[in-house]
């Protein structure tokens, strides 16, 4: 096991993890006026109203497809009567379209950030790094996804290398021989990915936490007139 290895696939994600937690906890503490989206869209809403849904909604279905994918094991899937190729099939085709409409939507977002004055205006240095760190994922994954499950003669099963490797960290012994043999595009994925989950708590991004639960047993809001003749 060389050092680079130890570096790459065992300090830096825990490194990462810390960063996350923690760094969610100082936001909080110390910038809860800044926990928010930002919002731009009294600035300019033509585009943020097609790009900003496909782009929520296709990133929430494709990191809910990672963790599947990287959560339960082949020999679960493989128990309950589904072979590799099925589920490799099942998760390129609903991977494809969530990382499509994902980068769809995405696209949208940058090119309203770039063409539109007062919305670039806003835009911060913070911002710029999110953008950049999600353009390379989502390139990346949709790459992966066509051109290493979908169109390739021999598909490359990521849940017995990358998988194993993922989960390993979470057990607290990290199998960094799961990954080493892994494909490199898939190696850089992980790794910028874990970069990206480094700086989530220091974006924007940190409102996708703000839910707002307290909504849903709230007292209903009543209206009265003021003056029993007011119209």
């Amino acid at each position: 096991m060389s050092a680079g290895n130890v570096l790459l696939f065992i300090i830096f994600p825990y490194v990462a993890m810390a960063v996350f937690v923690v760094g969610h906890w100082w936001r909080y503490r110390t910038d809860q006026f800044a926990w928010t989206s930002r919002s731009t869209q009294l600035l300019d809403r033509r585009v943020l109203g097609w790009a900003s849904p496909a782009f929520h909604y296709g990133a929430l279905a494709a990191v809910g497809g990672h963790v599947i994918g990287l959560c339960i094991p082949q020999g679960v899937t493989e128990a309950i009567g589904m072979s590799e190729n099925t589920y490799r099939w099942f998760s390129a085709i609903a991977g494809g379209i969530a990382g499509l409409v994902t980068l769809v939507g995405f696209i949208g977002l940058v090119y309203r950030r770039a063409v539109s004055d007062r919305v670039r205006r806003t835009t911060t240095r913070v911002d710029i790094f999110t953008y950049f760190l999600l353009t390379v994922l989502i390139v990346m994954g949709c790459w992966m996804t066509f051109g290493h499950n979908l169109l390739a003669h021999a598909p490359y099963n990521y849940r017995v290398s990358v998988g194993v490797w993922w989960r390993s960290l979470f057990y607290l012994q990290p199998d960094v021989n799961a990954i080493r043999d892994a494909p490199v595009l898939y190696q850089l994925h992980a790794i910028i990915a874990w970069a990206f989950w480094a700086a989530f708590p220091f974006t924007r991004l940190v409102h996708a936490w703000s839910i707002p639960l307290q909504y849903i047993g709230r007292p209903y809001i009543l209206y009265r007139r003021r003056f029993q003749g007011a119209r």
